[in-house]
Order: C-alpha cells, then sequence, then structure tokens
C-alpha cells in the first residue's frame, strides 16, 4: 500500500510560513517529515499536552520537541487542563478537548502572525467524521474540507488538510519502509470517546457486514453529497432572500419551496458562524416562518435566530 502522490506537497508555497498541529502520533509525525522532505522550511511545529494521560503525554510532548528539534523546526509547546476544563464548561472530553486546542492554536497564530495550519486528518478520518455527521442529524454527507478558513481562539485561521487523500496503513507503512517512529496513545484503542468506538467498533462491523471498503463508499457519498451542495448555493444565490441589511426577508422566503427555503436559512446559520448545523435545528428555524409561533429559535452555541418586522436575524443569546 503505496503512499499516494499528494499535490499539495509539491504545489504550495515553500516560502510560506506554516503551523502544523503535531500531536507525536503516527498521522502527524508523517505530516512533518513529508513538509521536510519536500523543502518547507518556515514551519512552527505547536504541540498541545491536554493534560489526561500523565508521563505518557509529558513524554509525547517531549518527543515533538526533540523531533521538531531534528528537523530544524522552531516548538510551541503548551498544556491545557482538559478534565477541569469538562468540569467547568460540563462539555464532553472531546468537546473540551478540541477547544483548548482551538484556544492553543488561536495563539500560536498570534505569537507568530500566521494564518495558515496544517493539520494530520487523513482519509479514515474523513469517513469516521462523515458517519458521525451523519448520525448527528447533518443535511446530507459532510466531511472535512482539504481547505477550511475556521475562527480559532478568536483567530481566522486557514485549515490545510493535504493528507485527506491518504490512507491511515499508508502512512504508517511509509513511516516504518522510512524507519521513523511515532508514539502511540494507548487511549486510541479504548472505547471511552465516540470517535474511537466508531474507528474501532462501528466501521469493522460494517464493512464486515457489507463485504467492502465502507469508508471509501463514505467518501464518495460526500463528493456526490458536495454536488449537490453546489446545486443548493446556486439556488441559494437565485433566491435573493437576504435583504441589503443581512436579513433573511420572511415575505421573500415563503415565495420559494420549502427545500429551498431550508437551503437559504442553512446557508445563512452558516455564513452568520453558527457550527453544529444539523436538520433538526434547520427545521426549527423553518417554524419562524408562522406568524403564530414564537419569534426566537435557540440555536447551538449560544446563538438565537428572532423573526423582527418579517425579518429573520441572528444573534447572541
Amino acid at each position: 500500500m503505496p503512499l499516494p502522490d499528494i499535490a499539495w506537497f509539491r504545489e504550495a508555497p515553500k516560502r510560506r510560513r506554516y503551523l502544523a498541529g503535531i500531536s507525536g502520533g503516527a498521522d502527524s509525525v508523517a505530516l512533518l517529515h513529508l513538509l521536510h522532505r519536500h523543502g518547507f522550511r518556515e514551519v512552527v511545529v505547536c504541540h498541545l499536552d491536554h493534560g489526561l494521560r500523565g508521563r505518557a503525554s509529558a513524554g509525547d510532548a517531549r518527543f515533538v520537541e526533540k523531533l521538531a528539534a531534528s528537523l530544524g523546526y522552531r516548538c510551541e509547546s503548551g498544556k491545557a487542563e482538559v478534565r477541569a476544563l469538562m468540569k467547568s464548561s460540563g462539555a464532553s472530553m472531546e468537546t473540551a478537548a478540541r477547544e483548548a486546542r482551538h484556544g492553543f492554536f488561536g495563539e500560536c497564530s498570534r505569537k507568530y502572525r500566521c494564518d495558515r495550519l496544517l493539520l494530520a486528518h487523513h482519509a479514515d478520518d474523513q469517513a469516521e467524521t462523515i458517519l458521525w455527521n451523519l448520525l448527528r442529524g447533518s443535511r446530507g454527507f459532510t466531511g472535512m474540507k482539504e481547505s477550511q478558513v475556521l475562527k480559532l481562539g478568536g483567530q481566522l485561521v486557514e485549515c490545510l488538510r493535504p493528507l485527506l487523500g491518504a490512507r491511515r496503513e499508508q502512512l504508517r507503512e511509509w513511516l516504518r519502509a522510512e524507519r521513523l517512529t511515532w508514539r502511540e496513545d494507548a487511549s486510541n484503542a479504548q472505547p471511552v470517546a465516540a470517535r474511537n468506538r466508531l474507528r474501532n467498533e462501528a466501521l469493522p462491523l460494517l464493512a464486515e457486514i457489507a463485504r467492502r471498503d465502507v469508508g471509501e463508499s463514505l467518501r464518495r457519498a460526500e463528493e456526490g453529497s458536495a454536488e449537490m451542495r453546489e446545486i443548493e448555493r446556486w439556488a441559494v444565490a437565485q433566491a435573493a432572500a437576504v435583504d441589503p441589511q443581512g436579513r433573511l426577508h420572511v415575505p421573500r422566503l415563503r415565495t420559494l419551496p420549502e427545500a429551498v427555503q431550508a437551503a437559504c436559512i442553512y446557508d445563512y446559520l452558516r455564513t452568520s458562524g453558527v457550527t453544529e448545523l444539523s436538520r433538526e435545528v434547520v427545521e426549527r428555524c423553518l417554524g419562524l416562518m408562522d406568524p403564530a409561533a414564537g419569534p426566537a429559535v435557540n440555536l447551538p452555541g449560544g446563538w438565537v435566530m428572532r423573526r423582527r418586522a418579517g425579518r429573520l436575524v441572528v444573534v447572541r443569546g
């Protein structure tokens, strides 16, 4: 299973500065070595210790620092107490850890004046993401993008995922062939997080039942869904349901087919910065079209959609 040719490493500007999120695991170590071998020299290695695995976490940090130094890269290390964040916010471990990483990457972006962050997500991560989003009620098959601007710790950062076309085992085989070492996180094999169970239980079972590579099937379905989203975006542009003040125009929406109404609302929520969108969230917002319904709907992330004077607007709750 050879490593596929990844055009990004050949085509991306090599004199630019990049941040690279490196955990010390096989995927991120492969990313870092590939960057070095393709001539990227202005790379800042960013490693966050989540404080979840005691000495093992500290060992990860030391490993990443030594690896960065051996390749001539600067290294920015941070530490977060994810368990304390879980207790204070009531969030799950996955959510608290993700928020801690986002905050850390935002700090690195400010410090190094760099708005490009390289992440080591690969094709198997993509399959897990698509399946997880489906289970959470997403509109269609949605996965990660190779390039996506996100707000991390208050900073707008372009997240780049050049390894999305590579499989997990391809990356590991390449590392073994090159005699390169990495750190194994034993918690990845434990059923303590939803993503772990999808990776270790659900996807292998689905592959056994279907007798095929379910990950590849999910990725192809995501490609088809992306084409449908292009059509949706065209329909939203044609609908012209946003007024000059940036609000959704309810009388205009009522003239449209319900599917286009839903697409307009989804696009408006997304561009307003609302995350974790699902079909159920959009359907609740569609209820605001009824003048007899309540004037507001609570949204993820503390946002609210309100109906005022025949307009829909997203505000902080």
